[in-house]
């Protein structure tokens, strides 16, 4: 489930990109069959990197010298790479996990180079409220979401740090209703019927990508999106540049 789009967050030959939290994959990968860039995913969790790797296996283009695909450990506070080593930055579904989350867009800024772009998504403020008052055990759980983000917020602490905001959007309308259906039957959320159902009416329009769904996402994202979505660019130059 892709929640960038590269239509806003253009990749070019020879980006070197971050997939910051990289789970198992789902950006790290698009990025590596988007273009051919360095495409470099770190994240805390050893078996979701292990997981990753195997889901990049089928997609290796030995055979293409011009890109290259790597994950690695790495603690999101304390980011091991050089200042402005990367040209392009995803952060997608993490810091509503993180304690500390500016220090993590702090680390973020460092490391991105001048010009460079960054993506940023977290759960939307309304859906989310509705998660948390559906359930408790939904964001008390060990790794759970530990704050509910205000998007404007958001975007004007991470303007602050001399990003310009270009681009903002919704993702994931069909998997609001999932998550709140979980949540009302979270004891037994593994065996109710409604929620299989509805998750494989998610499986089916993952994987075979229906118009009719499609075209229903597109329509209820602005009202009911799961996830916002945005897009910064990093000015030329900072102030602690000059």
């Amino acid at each position: 489930m892709q929640t960038v789009d590269f239509k806003y967050f253009p990749l070019q030959s020879g980006d070197k990109v971050l997939d910051l939290g990289c789970g198992e994959g789902r950006h790290v990968i698009a990025a590596y069959l988007e273009q051919d860039v360095d495409a470099i995913g770190v994240d805390l969790s050893l078996d979701d990197l292990q997981s990753a790797q195997q889901k990049h296996l089928p997609f290796i283009q030995a055979d293409n010298p011009s890109k290259s695909f790597s994950l690695s450990v790495a603690d999101a506070l304390r980011l091991p790479f050089a200042d402005n080593s990367f040209d392009k930055i995803i952060c997608s579904e993490v810091l509503e996990h993180i304690p500390n989350f500016e220090a993590v867009l702090n680390e973020i800024e460092r490391i991105l180079k001048p010009q460079g772009l960054l993506c940023v998504s977290v759960p939307r403020t309304w859906p989310e409220q509705l998660c948390w008052w559906l359930s408790d055990a939904y964001h008390q759980v060990e790794g759970g979401h530990l704050r509910i983000f205000n998007a404007i917020q958001l975007n004007n602490q991470i303007e602050a740090l001399g990003f310009t905001s270009y681009r903002k959007h919704w993702a994931h309308a069909l998997h609001s209703p999932y998550w709140w259906l979980r949540c009302l039957f979270w004891q037994g959320q593994d065996d109710n019927w409604l929620v299989k159902q509805y998750h494989r009416l998610l499986v089916w329009d993952l994987m075979d990508k229906p118009v009719f769904t499609r075209r229903l996402e597109k329509l209820l994202n602005p009202l009911m999106g799961k996830s916002v979505v945005m897009y910064f660019r990093k000015p030329a130059k900072t102030g602690s540049q000059q």
